[in-house]
């Protein structure tokens, strides 16, 4: 089993930069890829980046790709997401998952573990 823990969200206005993080413990060897995803009311949980372990290939959400960066600290077992440049369509409660799946998955079923949420608000 591995537990998360997303931090890093809030409130801001449209054109700034946020970094949210996600740390992870228990079976940290079977992760074979870590995700975020975000999630409004009434709407799917919608793909926006994913990271491999350990080899660090990056998969973005065409709505996100050149805005955020995803990234990992294998030392620290935290993954983060670097988002810059957000605007209003961004807003949502952003989830990180993992996975021991063998093949990356852009869809939240793909998972098997998943943090309780941040909740990101860009206003303007």
């Amino acid at each position: 089993q591995v537990q998360l823990v997303e931090s890093g969200g809030g409130l801001v206005q449209a054109g700034a930069s946020l970094r949210l993080s996600c740390r992870t413990s228990g079976r940290i060897s079977s992760i074979y890829h870590t995700g975020w995803f975000r999630q409004t009311p009434g709407k799917e949980r919608e793909f926006v980046a994913a990271i491999t372990w350990p080899a660090d290939s990056t998969y973005y959400a065409d709505s996100v790709r050149g805005r955020f960066t995803i990234s990992r600290d294998g030392a620290e077992n935290t993954m983060y997401l670097d988002m810059n440049s957000l605007k209003s369509d961004d807003t949502g409660v952003y989830y990180c998952g993992a996975s021991i799946r063998n093949t990356v998955a852009t869809i939240a079923r793909g998972y098997d573990s998943w943090g309780q949420g941040t909740q990101v608000t860009v206003s303007g």
